[in-house]
């Protein structure tokens, strides 16, 4: 009985080492992202999602109602290409929530965004991701934007 309870720890104690290692490898996908956001490298950004993928914004406009944005990732990748030379931004992430299922994986990131040094609006972002030939791909984007109930900017 003693051997089957160590054989079933041992087995346990593996299963999360491999889903923590998933974890991790979900969390490279998303920096490796925004890594190739912040470059404007619509290549790899293509590359890193499995197909034309839909994208969704929800915020609240001036009258106080929810709204919902949506875009082709396509267009995404044209927006981001478009972006002058000149212009800087960043969208610092907070934090990264990260749950694994098999194939599956979601990642939740609260963020800043920061347009040529000022900020502008913060959110979180969630990122669904699949698995499939050994890498993490992206296959659906969410993501929220505010001015409101972000930490005070006025300092930095």
């Amino acid at each position: 009985m003693k051997k089957l309870l160590a054989l079933l720890i041992l087995c346990l104690g593996l299963n999360l080492n491999a889903q923590d290692s998933e974890k991790q490898r979900v969390k490279a996908t998303i920096i490796k992202f925004f890594e190739a956001f912040h470059k404007q490298d619509t290549t790899t950004l293509k590359a890193m999602a499995k197909g034309d993928i839909k994208l969704q914004s929800i915020s609240v406009n001036r009258e106080g109602q929810s709204v919902l944005s949506e875009s082709e990732y396509g267009q995404f990748l044209k927006s981001i290409a478009s972006i002058p030379a000149e212009n800087t931004f960043e969208e610092k992430l907070l934090s990264f929530n990260i749950q694994v299922d098999g194939n599956m994986a979601n990642a939740w990131t609260p963020y800043e965004f920061w347009y040529n040094g000022n900020f502008s609006h913060c959110g979180v972002n969630s990122f669904q991701l699949m698995k499939g030939d050994n890498e993490w791909k992206i296959i659906y984007l969410v993501d929220t934007r505010r001015r409101e109930g972000c930490q005070d900017h006025s300092k930095n």
